[in-house]
């Protein structure tokens, strides 16, 4: 199993779109094995996102991630990562396909509602920026033998 980071990030939870969002991972089979409502402060930001942190348009993407709550989830399943990224879409709401949370639920650029890890190494890195190992929860829920075949 592999696991991934979400965020709903603001623009997510001021529409109210976190039940909608959370639904979807839940309906394609993913695990959500940790979940929590916070506050980013800016040094958590600059954490996250450690490689932007010297470019022009970084102040306004703190200003963004910092400026409402949001939800950060583990979420777990087989091929976690690429599932979920597939699942949101382009970047971009306004190239997102339809059927993807960003191609459904946005229409700009930069307000893209949830953010994904883009890989094994992020995964692992943002998570423990968010959860301690205490507050993961997994487990395998009893329909498991109904979401994949035993072998896989």
């Amino acid at each position: 199993m592999e696991r991934t980071l979400i965020l709903l990030k603001p623009d997510c939870v001021q529409r109210r779109l976190m039940g909608r969002v959370l639904a979807r991972f839940e309906d394609k089979g993913l695990n959500i094995i940790a979940m929590k409502m916070m506050r980013v402060t800016p040094e958590l930001a600059k954490k996250h996102y450690a490689e932007h942190v010297k470019k022009d348009w970084y102040p306004a993407l703190e200003g963004f991630i910092t400026g409402g709550p949001i939800v950060a989830a583990v979420v777990e399943g087989l091929e976690a990562i690429r599932v979920v990224r597939e699942m949101l879409g382009a970047t971009s709401g306004l190239k997102a396909a339809s059927g993807t949370v960003r191609g459904d639920f946005s229409s700009s650029r930069q307000m893209n509602l949830v953010h994904g890890s883009d890989g094994p190494a992020a995964a692992q890195r943002e998570i423990a920026l968010y959860f301690r190992d205490e507050e993961i929860c997994a487990g395998e829920p009893t329909i498991a033998p109904w979401l994949r075949a035993a072998d896989e």
